[in-house]
This record gives structure tokens, C-alpha cells and sequence, in this order.
């Protein structure tokens, strides 16, 4: 199968490229740069240059394929063009910049998404969207059959999961891949890594209230395998939720970061996260139950907690 990866060159979207490589599929890459190219062909597929506000570039991608996944999304204002930047920073009060940005990411993720669909319909070709499960409501255990929550962290990206599971009617073989806070490796853990520079700044490892909240986690190699088995076998309208770990207590992670770096474990108001500062209180524990249930899919990499430590003690060794 020629599968089309955006985010291609992103911590998920490398892992899903490789995974997909790997069981025998063509993938093409999107990407912004040379540099991304090249790492493109050096992984054993082939580039495509654009970006999400390209809908052009997005739509001849996915018209040659015989798929699509899409993990990209515009996390932060210095991944945008210059025109789009300085919309963001000069459209408006100061004051409300974050809420601007957050409506200009949430927006062009729905239009690419459309755009993607629509070069997908007919055929009952497949495609997988990426989406957080930080947009489900908070204090429960979110399962694959739960609606986002508009007034979580997350939820303001509500809009892309609907735009996909639309695509089901539309002889679009679409499904969406939630993704916990926590996608991890020895290398980078999800927002885990940004408590950590918080914790590497601040001498002190913090924590939010009494630190019971949880967070789910997953290894990224567990991840990139549910997106190709999303691709392959899932059904469409079908939400799958890529969790190895149901839920891991943000007081647990503190005290590991506070024993890997040496530091004291402490209260903290979310203020003091900088930009993670809604994540951090949120209790987003998920299931994956009815995932493996219906994909044949097991979490089998490292978990959270040993990939910290891992991470810990690689960095102090340099």
C-alpha cells in the first residue's frame, strides 16, 4: 500500500514511517524542508514537500495514495509561514495571542483534514487522524466509545475528530488514533520531557495539588504499530485509543524526575508549568480495552516511569 504520513518527521510520525516501512508499505512523507527530506529518504521513503496550510500539496498527496495518516498538527506559532505568524501575534490584544493561535491550529488541522478526505472519497480507502485524549473530560476514565469534551485542555480540537468520523459516510474508510500526554521513549516523553526542563530550571520537581491526577502513557513504538493496524484492518468511523498505561499518578513522574535529577519533590501551582500549565492538574486517565478488543493490538515496549528514568540517567552520563 503507498500510505501518505503527515508529520512524517515527528516524533509519532517517524515511529509510524518506520513501523510502516517495516511491515512492507510504500510511504510517502510530508515535509516542510530539505532537512526533512532528506531524513525521509534516509528512513527508506520518499518526500513530499507542504505544509497543512498547503491544501494543494495535501490533496495531490493524498489523491496518489492508497491511504492516509495524519499525526501532524501545528503545536506551536513558530511552525506556521510568516503571514500566518504575524496574524497570530498582531491580529488582536496581546491578552488573547494564546487563543488566537489556538484557533488558527485547530482551524487548519480541520481544513487539512477535509482537504485530505475529500482527495480520499470514494474507494472505501483508509484514514487515520491522530487526537489527544487530553480533549476527553477530565476525572473519568475515557473509553473509545466517548465523545470529546469541548471544555477540556484539548477539546478545542474536537473539530478534527468530527471531520473525520464524517468522512464515513463519504466512502472514506476513516478512524481516529487518540494519543495519550505521554507517548514516550528513553528519549522524549510526551509532556513528561516538559516537566523535566521545568524541573532542570526551577531545581525543584513539581507537582499540582495532592498529585493524584493521572495521566495515560504509551511507548511510541506501541503507537506507530495501532496507526498501521488502524490503517489496515480499521473499521470505519471507529475511534482506537493507542494507551499502554491507563493512567500514572503526576506525583509518581515528579518524584521520579525529583530522584533522576537530585532535586526536591514539591506542590506547585500550575503557573509554574509555563504553557503545559492546563495539562498539568487534568486527571486524563483512558482504556484501551475496546482497542485490543477489536484490533488484536498489546502494548509490549517499556513503560512510562523506565523510560523516565532511562532518559534520566542517559542524560546525566554526558
Amino acid at each position: 500500500m503507498r500510505v501518505f504520513v503527515t508529520g512524517a518527521t515527528g516524533f509519532v510520525g517517524s515511529a509510524v514511517v518506520a513501523e510502516l516501512i517495516g511491515a512492507g508499505h510504500e510511504v510517502v512523507g510530508l515535509t516542510r524542508s530539505e532537512t526533512g527530506a532528506k531524513s525521509l529518504r534516509d528512513a527508506g521513503a520518499k518526500a513530499h514537500r507542504g505544509d497543512l496550510a498547503d491544501l494543494e500539496s495535501l490533496r495531490r498527496g493524498a489523491a496518489e495514495s492508497d491511504g492516509v495518516i495524519h499525526t501532524a498538527f501545528i503545536h506551536g506559532v513558530q511552525q506556521t509561514r510568516l503571514s500566518s505568524r504575524l496574524g497570530v501575534i498582531l491580529g488582536g490584544s496581546p491578552n488573547s495571542i494564546v487563543a488566537r493561535f489556538i484557533s488558527f491550529a485547530t482551524q487548519t488541522d480541520r481544513r487539512a483534514v477535509e482537504t485530505l478526505g475529500a482527495a480520499l472519497a470514494g474507494g472505501s480507502r483508509p484514514f487515520v487522524n491522530a487526537f489527544p485524549t487530553m480533549a476527553m473530560m477530565s476525572g473519568r476514565l475515557a473509553t473509545e466509545d466517548d465523545a470529546p469534551d469541548l471544555g477540556a485542555p484539548g477539546g478545542a480540537r474536537a473539530t478534527s475528530e468530527t471531520a473525520t468520523l464524517v468522512l464515513a459516510s463519504r466512502g472514506v474508510r476513516a478512524s481516529v488514533v487518540r494519543l495519550p500526554p505521554s507517548v514516550h521513549n528513553e528519549v522524549r516523553q510526551g509532556l513528561v520531557r516538559y516537566m523535566i526542563e521545568t524541573a532542570r530550571k526551577s531545581h525543584v520537581s513539581g507537582f499540582v495539588g495532592d498529585g493524584l491526577n493521572r495521566w495515560a502513557a504509551v511507548h511510541v513504538l506501541d503507537a506507530a504499530l495501532l496507526f498501521r493496524l488502524a490503517l489496515e484492518k480499521g473499521a470505519p468511523g471507529a475511534r482506537y485509543h493507542a494507551v499502554g498505561e491507563e493512567g500514572i499518578a503526576l506525583k509518581t513522574i515528579a518524584e521520579t524526575i525529583g530522584r533522576g535529577l537530585n532535586v526536591p519533590v514539591v506542590e506547585k501551582p500550575a503557573s509554574h508549568f509555563g504553557f503545559i500549565a492546563p495539562f498539568v492538574p487534568v486527571d486524563n486517565p483512558a482504556s484501551s480495552a475496546l482497542t485490543q478488543e477489536r484490533l488484536g493490538w498489546r502494548p509490549t515496549h517499556r513503560a512510562l516511569i523506565a523510560d523516565v528514568e532511562a532518559g534520566l540517567s542517559a542524560a546525566g552520563a554526558k
